[in-house]
């Protein structure tokens, strides 16, 4: 869904040893934009679905939030960071993606 030369330009990584690793990442923080926003993120040259339901083309806000968690993720490798405040996602992230939530009413 992300290009893989923008998400090592955006960590700053030029070497092709950790491709897979990064490949990953992607996947990993689109699938968590996918569970905090209840949304389904489709490539922006595909058509949504009829009906659009909760299909959501990605935005350049979308694609900020995950390339700012792959960066985290890619820096923070253990689950727990000694001297920092755990948080479920980066301020950031959270930010940039609340608007797009998909909110079930009934």
């Amino acid at each position: 869904m992300l290009d893989l030369v923008n998400v090592k330009a955006h960590l700053r990584v030029r070497h092709s040893t950790e491709d897979v690793y990064i490949e990953g990442l992607v996947a990993a923080a689109v699938q968590a934009f996918n569970d905090q926003t209840n949304r389904t993120l489709v490539e922006p040259s595909a058509a949504l679905p009829d009906p659009v339901g909760n299909a959501l083309k990605i935005t350049k806000a979308i694609e900020q939030g995950i390339l700012l968690l792959v960066g985290h993720w890619y820096v923070n490798r253990e689950d727990v960071v000694i001297g920092t405040i755990a948080t479920a996602l980066p301020k950031a992230t959270e930010f940039l993606w609340r608007p797009y939530r998909w909110i079930n009413v009934g």
